[in-house]
């Protein structure tokens, strides 16, 4: 028989709070991270077709060929971006299903421990500007509510992991502005080429997130074994 977790329930500030395993969870998490990851791939293939047909053509060329080229590449980054957007859909809802999971146990662990509310831990990846740093902060409170008793660890993990994130959403929201707005075949050249930036850091934040996943998943399945600190100690 497998030992069961010490801790249970505990009356948190924030509301009800029970233990569950965010063993299954957090492994979902971490496989649609990488089909993420694999859109991200297919995205960048796109945006080379799509770079070096534009290269082409703002170098003055013309053909019956180069248009046929540019159609497929036209196609191709169209069908690339709606499959990126879905698995980015699909990584979104298992992820914040595991992200209330976490911060839910992480009331238990340490119920007077977490700077926001409840609610901000979904709705603080969709408000404007608060989005930029807010789900960062939720993450970090969690992380030291996981850790070791007595040790809040090194922030390093979530801090890459975050950083690669909002330069890649900064970097992609400027790419597909300066796409929509292209005009030009150089203007189309440059926008994708600022495009596949983010889709290359895009990749280095999903991989650091499933990284981040992993780690506080098995911090948090190994500390609801240990139990809480005996008295004294």
């Amino acid at each position: 028989m497998s030992p069961q977790p010490v801790f249970s329930h505990f009356a948190s500030p924030h509301g009800p709070a029970w233990l569950r395993s965010p063993v299954g969870l957090g492994r979902a998490a971490a496989v649609m991270l990488g089909v993420v990851i694999a859109s991200d791939v297919l995205a960048i293939w796109a945006d080379l077709t799509m770079s070096d047909v534009s290269g082409a053509l703002a170098d003055g060329g013309i053909s019956a060929d180069l248009q046929r080229r540019a159609d497929h590449a036209d196609a191709f980054y169209s069908a690339a971006g709606y499959v990126q957007s879905a698995a980015l859909v699909a990584a979104i809802v298992v992820y914040l299903i595991w992200f209330q999971r976490v911060r839910v146990n992480a009331e238990v662990f340490n119920p007077l421990g977490h700077s926001t509310s409840r609610g901000w831990v979904i709705w603080g990846w969709f408000v404007p500007v608060l989005n930029l740093w807010r789900p960062r902060r939720v993450m970090l409170d969690i992380w030291d509510a996981s850790g070791p008793h007595g040790s809040r660890g090194s922030h390093g993990l979530v801090n890459g992991w975050w950083t690669a994130w909002v330069v890649g959403l900064l970097a992609g929201r400027a790419g597909f502005t300066e796409y929509r707005n292209a005009d030009t075949a150089q203007e189309i050249h440059d926008a994708v080429r600022q495009v596949m930036f983010a889709d290359v850091i895009d990749i280095v934040a999903a991989v650091l997130a499933i990284l981040v996943v992993l780690r506080l998943t098995r911090m948090q399945n190994q500390k609801a074994y240990e139990g809480p600190l005996p008295v004294g100690v």
